[in-house]
């Protein structure tokens, strides 16, 4: 278990003063991790999540080392030592069925890849950048005759909406990336590093 660091304070501060609904967005998307357990008509089966829950006591703030997507269940799972130590629904690609074949399919990839790089200033509040396109993206591929695409990103809320509130709640709605509530992506941000592995299942 890992307390949590007190220069992460100031960062921490600056990212929730940018959330001036969070709580709006955490009821919108219902958010849910070890600090809030779900009620029990929304906690997964055991069948359909074969991922054991770890609950942290109180004060301390687990460090992923994995992250793991379940598309078809629209969920993000942060894990430690391969237990699960939070989740949060997500939205994929607006075309979420199926991995990813060539740029501009609007699908989210399936696959092993890492987290690669973090960006505080892109389009969307927050991104942290997914290690797609593999070498086996590239040459299915290039079997095509297609470019992969590429920008895979974990993010949150564009920071200029084109739509209303409510769209990116219940719609999946990104290019092919895996989106979250704002208020969401700062806890994610704060819980992961680069070179994690992240696993995207169908």
């Amino acid at each position: 278990m890992r307390t949590p660091d007190r220069r992460l304070a100031p960062l921490v501060a600056l990212l929730l003063s940018l959330l001036p609904s969070a709580g709006a967005w955490a009821q919108a998307f219902g958010s849910i991790s070890s600090k809030d357990p779900a009620p029990p008509s929304a906690q997964p089966t055991p069948a359909a999540t074969p991922l054991p829950a770890a609950r942290a006591p109180a004060g301390n703030f687990d460090l992923a080392d994995k992250v793991v997507v379940e598309k078809g269940q629209r969920r993000l799972y942060l894990l430690r030592q391969e237990q699960v130590i939070a989740e949060y629904p997500v939205k994929l690609g607006l075309n979420p069925y199926g991995p990813k074949q060539h740029e501009g399919d609007f699908r989210t990839p399936e696959g092993s890849y890492r987290l690669v790089r973090r960006n505080p200033r892109s389009d969307f509040f927050l991104s942290i950048q997914v290690s797609y396109p593999s070498e086996q993206d590239l040459r299915r591929a290039r079997s095509n005759g297609a470019r992969p695409g590429g920008l895979i990103m974990i993010h949150g809320e564009p920071n200029v909406p084109r739509k209303p509130t409510d769209y990116y709640a219940k719609n999946d709605w990104t290019d092919g990336c895996i989106a979250v509530s704002n208020a969401d992506m700062v806890d994610i941000w704060l819980r992961t590093q680069a070179g994690i592995p992240i696993e995207i299942r169908p």
